[in-house]
């Protein structure tokens, strides 16, 4: 990229002249390529000297004025194309000076007009939590940007498989993040990308060498001896008591925290099989999350059935926050001796390993209660459990 240009004002003369006033042209030289465009003034050949019109009266001092201006316009265009890391050509300064051809685009600009779509479209097509991580994401990309190249923005013809291979460094060298969470940062970076280059903004896609793919995480669980110990604890504070059965309401059903604290009295109702199911959609991706209530989870319903707080708000359970839910599970795991960190994220994992899958429940059938769009994500419960391998060997045997 040029940093530095050459440029020219001058009288041009047409084929033929003999006097009178001409337009006066702009000549732009980078790297001995020379691009010219005519401005908007006039000038007699014989009073132009030294880049000026010469003479001391009012037409000369308001003419030179205006040839200050655009001089100075000039240097804003190549500053400008130089801040956000635009190619630097005599054509593309000429055309950022007469505001002709395609005007550069950049990457965090396109990114953050993307969010402002996804936030007009919360409760329809997005949640919320959609627009915190692509936000996230827009800050980790100016950080970046700042530390790498010194400006706030990039062009995208600068998008190179570099850019992404540096990104991913900084992410994981500076800001200490691990490796499946820079993936998803970098996912939603390709999102954007992706965009751009079926609109036809990009030549070339930056993605096609470049990989960084998820590495598979052991995800934790209760076992049934730990969830039985979890259930039947005797917890003397209303609020313990209280987190603990909303936990093993999700236990048994594989309901995270948003969708949990979503449900209302009308999603429960009569299925096929003549039982009570719940009847709803998962916030995080819309889809359909059908699941026959068991035992367990229809004793906690009851039991908070008249609750305040949740038959105020419409909701089926008086469910708190999320961060207060998470503070209090730990107090809990220490009450029950358990020996791991609970978190309510653990319960959806417990459904889909202690609950269903090492009772024989189909890995197809659990995939759908959980409202997975992918078996293969589901198929990540089934390769930790050892007991399920142990009894399939033993039926082997």
């Amino acid at each position: 990229m040029s940093r530095t240009f050459n440029f020219l004002f001058y009288p041009k003369k047409p084929k033929g002249y003999e006097s009178g006033t001409v337009k006066l042209y702009l000549r732009i030289t980078i790297e001995g390529k020379i691009s010219e465009t005519a401005t908007a003034l006039d000038i007699i050949p014989d009073k132009w000297e030294a880049g000026k019109m010469k003479g001391t009266k009012e037409d000369a001092k308001s003419f030179n004025a205006y040839l200050d201006t655009l001089k100075n316009k000039l240097y804003d265009c190549h500053k400008e194309l130089l801040q956000y890391g635009a190619p630097i050509t005599a054509e593309t300064l000429r055309n950022a000076f007469t505001g002709k051809g395609e005007k550069p685009r950049f990457l965090l600009q396109i990114f953050k007009a993307h969010n402002n779509n996804i936030e007009k479209l919360i409760g329809k097509d997005y949640a919320k939590p959609t627009l915190t991580k692509y936000n996230t994401t827009v800050n980790h990309l100016e950080n970046f940007l700042k530390w790498k190249f010194k400006t706030s923005d990039i062009s995208l013809s600068q998008l190179k498989y570099e850019f992404l291979a540096d990104f991913e460094f900084y992410l994981k060298s500076e800001k200490s993040i691990d490796h499946n969470t820079t993936a998803k940062y970098i996912k939603n970076t390709k999102k954007v990308v992706n965009d751009c280059l079926a609109k036809g903004w990009l030549k070339a896609n930056p993605f096609v060498n470049y990989k960084i793919t998820p590495k598979l995480v052991d995800r934790t669980f209760l076992s049934e001896a730990e969830l039985e110990t979890l259930a039947n604890k005797e917890l003397k504070v209303e609020r313990i008591a209280l987190v603990r059965d909303i936990f093993v309401f999700s236990c048994y059903t594989g309901l995270s925290y948003i969708d949990v604290a979503n449900l209302t009295p009308n999603q429960i109702a009569i299925g096929m099989d003549r039982e009570k199911w719940i009847f709803t959609s998962r916030q995080k991706t819309n889809t359909p999350s059908h699941i026959p209530l068991l035992p367990p989870a229809m004793a906690i319903i009851n039991k908070y059935k008249d609750h305040p707080a949740a038959v105020n708000k419409g909701r089926l359970l008086p469910i708190l926050s999320n961060q207060k839910m998470n503070a209090y599970l730990k107090e809990i795991a220490d009450l029950c001796e358990l020996n791991k960190e609970l978190t309510f994220h653990m319960a959806r994992h417990t459904f889909a390993t202690t609950v269903t899958l090492t009772n024989g429940v189909p890995i197809e059938t659990v995939s759908k209660m959980l409202g997975h769009k992918k078996l293969q994500t589901t198929q990540h419960y089934a390769k930790i459990l050892d007991t399920k391998v142990s009894q399939d060997m033993g039926n082997l045997f």
